[in-house]
């Protein structure tokens, strides 16, 4: 074993318990309150429409607004997206930080996910944690803020507002001491004709 896959073994070994309970709330279909590579998220199946339904509900968020997708790597990204253009994937072998992408037309997710022109946003996750549990669960995950709809993002988990954490199955222990100030990622949305538009810096 190299040193670098020992390091990222021991760091997966810190939370083995929190990758087997939420592996385990997400496979009943329900909701997890966990850490991501930028913001603390509340998460479900993204392929699942019921669970999908309950992001909606705890977050009191209109369901005409789409949400955002997490993915382990490239291969999960194609099966969920019709398609990749050249500028999307010349974009995240790039990208020296987290950004979301948004792709004319997302496929193979639950009702909910996509936008009402069929486009999705969809970030690939390196963040260990993040990945390893997604790798795991081998389908992407709802990401969206952990707070409800209109009230302030939450920037580290002590923001979080107690009525969300007592409304979701199981939330991470994994980074919650950490006080660090997060921020969301840029939102960036490509056509298939290689047209970019910046939707959030």
């Amino acid at each position: 074993m190299s040193g670098k896959e020992k390091r990222a073994y021991l760091k997966i070994m810190d939370f083995g318990e929190d990758l087997k309970r939420s592996l385990k709330v997400l496979k009943e279909g329900g909701i997890i309150l966990y850490p991501t590579d930028t913001i603390w998220g509340l998460g479900c199946d993204a392929t699942n429409s019921s669970a999908v339904q309950k992001i909606f509900r705890i977050k009191s968020r209109a369901e005409s607004k789409s949400l955002i997708t997490l993915v382990s790597d490239s291969s999960m990204l194609e099966r969920y997206v019709k398609e990749i253009p050249e500028t999307a994937s010349r974009l995240i072998s790039i990208s020296l930080s987290p950004v979301t992408i948004i792709y004319s037309e997302g496929t193979n997710l639950a009702e909910g996910i996509c936008s009402e022109d069929g486009s999705v946003g969809i970030r690939i996750c390196n963040d260990t944690f993040c990945h390893e549990l997604i790798r795991q669960f081998g389908k992407p995950l709802v990401s969206t803020s952990a707070n409800i709809s209109g009230e302030p993002t939450p920037l580290n988990f002590r923001e979080i507002d107690e009525k969300i954490i007592k409304s979701i199955d199981y939330t991470v222990e994994y980074r919650q001491k950490d006080r660090h100030t997060l921020s969301p990622s840029p939102i960036i949305r490509i056509e298939t004709n290689g047209i970019i538009k910046i939707l959030r810096k």
